[in-house]
């Protein structure tokens, strides 16, 4: 089994792709995340995981820290999710790795093409994504998965600055209703005039102003997939849909420079 180092500091672990002029700026933020102590409850929920640990990760070295955004900082879509699982992320440090649910997802990112592999399994492990990061709404692994609303307003700011960082965006992907409140929160902080807006899977919003279209998803959190509720079939046409955007962006781009 590869074990994770805790004398590591891997500012750019959450990022497959530094060679871009804001890597100082990506690094700085992942530090900031990493060294955040904003929010006590969480803090010791998540240390005292680290140290009890399951049994099956026993001799894993827990990251038992904030985990930063993963994926490509030229990505064109956003996925925002809930929270680090306490035995995934809160254990690997990299977002949906090592669970369930990050099975999930990246097979569907895989089946996709936005990802080069379908499993991911520790920070190490070679995977990449392409066009995709992967963000969320709070940072640590909270009790029951319920993060409170305080918590997730001190995360707050680190999404903004993803987001900020993040030049490209066409397509942001809520998944659960807890991403679609996080992410629609920081739009109407940052002035957006909003329509009505319902969480419902497969919906798309098409939000103007230059803003990234918005898809809603189903959560593929273990309880979702493994009642049914959400399925390899209904994740896939969720990325689909992206990817329809991105290739009316792409046609819309081709026409103006034939223009």
């Amino acid at each position: 089994m590869i074990q994770k180092r805790r004398d590591e500091t891997p500012h750019g672990r959450g990022v497959s792709n530094l060679e871009t002029l804001n890597s100082e700026d990506w690094q700085q933020l992942n530090s900031e995340i990493i060294s955040c102590r904003l929010c006590p409850r969480l803090v010791k929920y998540r240390e005292r995981i680290a140290r009890e640990k399951r049994r099956a990760y026993r001799d894993w070295d827990y990251w038992g820290r904030p985990v930063p955004g993963f994926g490509d900082v030229n990505a064109r879509v956003l996925l925002v999710a809930l929270a680090p699982g306490a035995h995934g992320s809160n254990r690997t440090g990299r977002m949906f790795t090592g669970d369930a649910s990050g099975d999930f997802l990246y097979g569907a990112l895989h089946r996709a093409g936005f990802a080069n592999k379908p499993i991911a399994r520790h920070a190490y492990d070679g995977l990449e994504l392409r066009d995709v990061f992967i963000s969320a709404v709070a940072r640590c692994a909270p009790p029951q998965n319920k993060p409170t609303p305080r918590e997730i307003a001190n995360c707050r700011p680190y999404l903004a600055r993803e987001i900020e960082l993040l030049k490209n965006l066409c397509v942001v992907v809520a998944l659960g209703r807890i991403g679609f409140d996080g992410y629609t929160r920081h739009l109407k902080e940052q002035g957006a005039q909003l329509p009505r807006l319902e969480f419902k899977h497969g919906a798309v919003y098409t939000l103007g102003n230059e803003l990234p279209a918005l898809i809603c998803a189903y959560h593929p959190s273990k309880q979702n997939t493994q009642t049914g509720r959400l399925n390899a079939v209904m994740m896939d046409a969720i990325l689909q849909s992206a990817k329809q955007i991105l290739d009316r962006e792409d046609a819309k781009g081709a026409k103006e420079l034939s223009c």
